[in-house]
């Protein structure tokens, strides 16, 4: 049986990685994005189509099985405004009005955790639902975190799942019995600039002139921009899509090699938390942002996987991205769930 699929909002593709590598045959796919489109057909082929959803013909396309993707999340993002007027936040509809043109016997929509569960979001959640309960289709969603699925980064993501096969067919990932740390990813990559360590982010780094604090050295603010440091022993913290300057977060080399190494973020931290003026302090040249290489694995990419466009539109994409290990745990219990009702 083939389960054919539409992609909306695809980005460079890794939700497509996911669902294709649990057997999904994607027919028709949409970026808005221009760079982000030529990495998806570097990667995989021609059925991504480049400009705004809205522009084209829902009935006109491709039959389908099964309908995905993770609509534009910045205006329920709290890295945004959250604000549920942005023009960005209409785009969940732009989705179910894709979904209701072609019937699809599941959908799969990923987008931030707030618009899951902030109350002030509680207006859209319902017109949601509502509507795609009034299409015929059972729907549930919960929040996942990409760490408990193959994935060495922190990132908690609404994932909606809708059927016409009833309640009882719509299941959630398991989550895996192994997390991984960033340096069991990071470890593997050779010197910036060189071998499999592409795309390196030259923005510097120095201490801030007003530090905010808290209970952790990885939290807070001790550097310039938002780029925080990464504690190699877990999981990343989310990976934002304003990487490339000075938000692109920091790892200290030393510990990367050497866990023993002396932590040198950690007196830093020691200081500010005891009132010192650390604005002064030279950050050593062991510590350094990550690489482009380094984000896309961190994102749970495979090191074949190419991005194509400036070193900033890399960034962007994968930050944009849904991990493609998550994706693949999620639409392995869709089409378990799709090849169980024979549908």
């Amino acid at each position: 049986m083939t389960i054919r699929a539409i992609s909306l909002f695809s980005g460079a593709g890794g939700i497509d990685l996911g669902f294709r590598r649990a057997g999904v045959k994607v027919v028709w796919a949409n970026d808005f994005n221009a760079s982000a489109c030529e990495t998806y057909k570097a990667n995989f082929g021609n059925e991504i189509h480049c400009g705004s959803l809205m522009d084209f013909d829902y009935n006109a396309l491709p039959d389908c099985d099964l309908v995905f993707g993770g609509p534009p999340c910045q205006g329920f993002s709290v890295a945004g405004k959250m604000d549920p007027k942005d023009p960005r936040s209409k785009l969940v509809f732009e989705f179910q009005k894709v979904v209701g043109a072609k019937r699809p016997v599941f959908f799969v929509m990923e987008n931030v955790a707030a618009l899951g569960r902030l109350a002030k979001f509680e207006a859209v959640r319902k017109k949601l639902l509502d509507c795609y309960r009034r299409m015929g289709y059972a729907v549930r969603f919960e929040i996942l975190d990409s760490q408990h699925y193959n994935t060495p980064q922190r990132r908690e993501r609404l994932i909606m799942i809708g059927t016409l096969c009833g309640a009882d067919a719509i299941c959630f990932p398991k989550k895996s019995r192994h997390v991984i740390t960033a340096r069991e990813v990071l470890a593997g990559f050779d010197e910036p600039g060189t071998g499999n360590n592409k795309g390196v982010c030259d923005a510097r780094i120095t201490t801030a002139k007003s530090p905010v604090l808290r209970t952790s050295p990885y939290a807070g603010m001790l550097f310039n921009g938002m780029g925080r440091p990464i504690d190699l022993s877990r999981p990343c913290q989310t990976l934002p899509a304003s990487m490339g300057g000075n938000k692109t977060p920091i790892i200290d080399t030393r510990l990367l090699r050497n866990p023993d190494s002396p932590d040198w973020l950690k007196r830093l931290h020691a200081k500010a938390m005891r009132g010192e003026d650390i604005s002064g302090v030279k950050v050593p040249q062991f510590m350094r942002r990550i690489t482009v290489s380094e984000a896309a694995a961190l994102q749970g990419f495979p090191k074949e996987f190419k991005f194509l466009g400036s070193r900033c539109d890399k960034y962007r994409q994968i930050g944009n991205s849904v991990p493609p290990p998550l994706a693949e745990a999620i639409a392995r219990e869709v089409v378990k769930a799709m090849l169980k009702s024979n549908r």
